[in-house]
């Protein structure tokens, strides 16, 4: 999948990631980057809804797990069972969400498990980035679901 593919994805599946004007920045083996601009994301001291700031890294972290499920040709249904996100200052413009793969080990579990037992659930860290520096860090859980594909 390219970056442009996810975009279009997200923004036709996912309303709130158009109404939040999110942009895929990057989609490659290092992970996923999603950004977002302040405008459509503000609130009222001049900056980054918390609520929209966990938003975007929770998009990028599924974004991330999507993507993956989706190259390796594993029909799923993908959620977020849990996260807990921590603001390290303000955003007062555009910012960026970024999503790490796991490791080799933990991905190689999670997809064995959810081809054997039909669910998995895969850790993902997302940093939010803004000027250059880290602005908080989201750790979340995605559970996949497969479906049958017969």
């Amino acid at each position: 999948m390219r970056a442009p593919d996810l975009e279009r994805y997200l923004h036709d599946h996912i309303p709130l990631a158009r109404a939040m004007q999110v942009t895929v920045c990057r989609l490659d083996a290092a992970g996923v980057t999603l950004g977002a601009p302040l405008a459509a994301n503000i609130n009222h001291h001049a900056t980054v809804f918390g609520g929209s700031a966990s938003a975007v890294a929770i998009l990028a972290g599924w974004s991330l797990t999507h993507v993956r499920l989706a190259e390796a040709g594993i029909p799923n249904r993908l959620v977020i069972q849990r996260n807990t996100m921590h603001y390290e200052r303000p955003i007062a413009g555009e910012f960026a969400a970024v999503a790490y793969p796991p490791d080799t080990e933990a991905w190689g579990f999670f997809v064995r498990t959810l081809l054997r037992k039909g669910r998995a659930r895969l850790g993902v860290v997302c940093e939010l980035e803004y000027q250059g520096a880290t602005a908080g860090r989201l750790d979340a859980d995605y559970v996949a679901m497969r479906i049958n594909d017969r």
